[in-house]
């Protein structure tokens, strides 16, 4: 009878488990795919929230796609304390899978009854008259579709080097202290590779897909430095500022998933 109580009891905590994983990872792939269907849509200045005048040439500007970016790895790294790197690692893979499913949906709902006015790059000319049935829904869908084609392309890239680089410094500084200093693994891992993540996005995206809105007569590396400060920046904000949640979630989950794992302060 107790050895069936017990028995009960391991099936209650591992149906806890997998669920716990399954809605990190739901968040996780979720805010994956906004980031990279949003993408470059629309770039959203921020200036005046960090007390840049609005006269002043330095701009803070971010991509909506950027919105969802440190979710994600706060996630992985809830994922890589409660459920160690198997499973974070694991999670990286499906992201990338997930990239190529958005791709080939975007590609085979363009290919699709496809407006006889679609140019060689996928988009429909500008100045297409507004009687005209493929206006103005086929041309938005075919807008972002080009946009998101660029940027999916190049978050594909530098998603797998940012995610199994976090991944990595993150269980390389938890084995150096030994478990201990969560704070240090959780920062150091995160801002590490939203720099890599940052950089290759934006040189990828402008180089590649020429996605992004520079004007002509502006010099290109001073508006591709401002796009990379600017989006490192969000996202150095909000990963120090998930330092105290994610001691708190794991400290909670551990408890609650009875991972008997000390946590080193």
């Amino acid at each position: 009878m107790m050895f069936g109580v017990r028995e009960i009891e391991d099936q209650q905590i591992q149906r806890r488990r997998e669920w716990v994983f399954l809605l990190l990872a739901g968040i996780f792939l979720g805010s994956l795919a906004m980031l990279n269907i949003l993408g470059v849509s629309r770039f959203i200045d921020l200036s005046e929230y960090v007390g840049i005048q609005e006269e002043s040439r330095l701009r803070f500007v971010v991509a909506v796609g950027v919105l969802p970016y440190p979710i994600t790895f706060l996630c992985t790294d809830l994922i890589s304390e409660l459920y160690g790197r198997k499973r974070a690692n694991m999670l990286v893979w499906v992201g990338l899978i997930l990239n190529v499913w958005i791709l080939i949906v975007l590609w085979f709902g363009g290919w699709l009854d496809a407006p006889p006015t679609l140019m060689s790059d996928g988009t429909l000319p500008l100045g297409i008259d507004a009687g005209d049935p493929v206006a103005p829904y086929d041309y938005s869908f075919y807008q972002i579709r080009k946009l998101t084609f660029g940027a999916t392309i190049a978050s594909m890239i530098a998603y797998i080097t940012a995610q199994f680089v976090d991944v990595h410094v993150f269980h390389y500084l938890k084995q150096k202290t030994r478990g201990k200093k969560l704070w240090l693994r959780n920062n150091l891992s995160t801002l590490t590779s939203q720099m890599i993540d940052s950089v290759a996005v934006i040189l990828i995206t402008h180089y590649y897909a020429g996605a992004l809105p520079i004007p002509e007569g502006v010099d290109i590396w001073s508006t591709l430095l401002m796009f990379i400060l600017s989006s490192y920046l969000f996202k150095f904000f909000f990963a120090l500022l998930d330092t105290l949640p994610i001691y708190f979630l794991v400290k909670r989950l551990r408890k609650y998933l009875q991972i008997n794992d000390e946590l080193g302060f």
